[in-house]
């Protein structure tokens, strides 16, 4: 499983940033953009996309590819 993928304010938009990371995987000029590629890259690396709102806390979180609350059968 791949490190999670943080959407962060930026001071150029918002920001895909892969946790751990000292910079931003990808500045955009909306949060829905800074979203979208964080989901692209979760998914490649089978993780979790974190969205936070402007005040710098939690909003959501999904995951892509390694769900532990699947059920497998």
């Amino acid at each position: 499983m791949g490190k999670n993928v943080h959407v962060v304010k930026h001071p150029q938009g918002w920001a895909a940033k892969v946790a751990g990371n000292e910079k931003a995987t990808k500045v955009t000029a909306t949060q829905k953009e800074a979203e979208n590629a964080a989901i692209k890259i979760a998914t490649n690396q089978k993780s979790e996309v974190v969205i936070h709102g402007r005040d710098g806390k939690i909003r959501s979180k999904n995951s892509y590819g390694n769900d532990p609350s699947k059920i497998k059968g």
